[in-house]
């Protein structure tokens, strides 16, 4: 809660608002790097050592030096106003922790799917979930060092998503560019409640 004052010497509480946006893609994409780049508070995490049982499961192609992995969500908050609050899930990335999934998106506003262009194809099943849902998102590419870099139109071809939907380049790493990435989910989202 959030207190404030319309009364000289009698303070009230103000109930703000909350909305809840998803950060989602494949394993070692950077979800957990963006919620903890935005966030103002120390992000939740709950991560554990990757291990040898999950070697045949864990493709880290790619990311070879993750040594860690989301098992169940990161959590941060961004107060953009006195009553309006943003609350950010990270998603696990693995297939055997999408049970979760249900839970994370119930009242959720929109989405972030992160995509890497060196395993594009691990982002399908984020789109797809989100497309079944009707919840809205934006496909943000982050561009690690030492990928190839393609225009946005070539990743929307790539990834044959709707016209409307936007795609952003980024990195996940710097706070503006994750801010930048949040604003365009929350665009797309007003945008798609006005035509719904």
């Amino acid at each position: 809660m959030v207190y404030g004052h319309s009364d000289p010497g009698r303070p009230h509480i103000v109930e703000p608002v909350t909305l809840k946006i998803l950060v989602a893609g494949g394993f070692g994409v950077g979800k957990t790097t963006l919620v903890g780049a935005v966030s103002e508070i120390r992000p939740l995490r709950t991560e554990e050592m990757l291990t040898e049982a999950g070697r045949p499961v864990d493709d880290i192609a790619g990311v070879e030096s993750k040594t860690t992995t989301t098992v169940a969500m990161d959590f941060g908050r961004i107060t953009l106003r006195e009553d309006l609050v943003l609350y950010l899930f990270g998603t696990p990335g693995q297939d055997r922790f999408w049970f979760l999934w249900d839970e994370l998106a119930t009242g959720a506003l929109g989405a972030v799917v992160l995509a890497d262009t060196r395993r594009l194809e691990d982002c399908f099943a984020a789109i797809d979930y989100f497309e079944r849902r009707d919840i809205a998102f934006t496909v943000a590419v982050n561009c690690f060092e030492g990928a190839d870099h393609y225009p946005e139109d070539s990743v929307r071809d790539a990834l044959d998503l709707d016209p409307g939907t936007p795609v952003v380049l980024c990195d996940a790493r710097e706070r503006e560019s994750a801010k930048h990435v949040l604003i365009s989910v929350v665009e797309h989202a007003m945008l798609a409640s006005a035509r719904g």
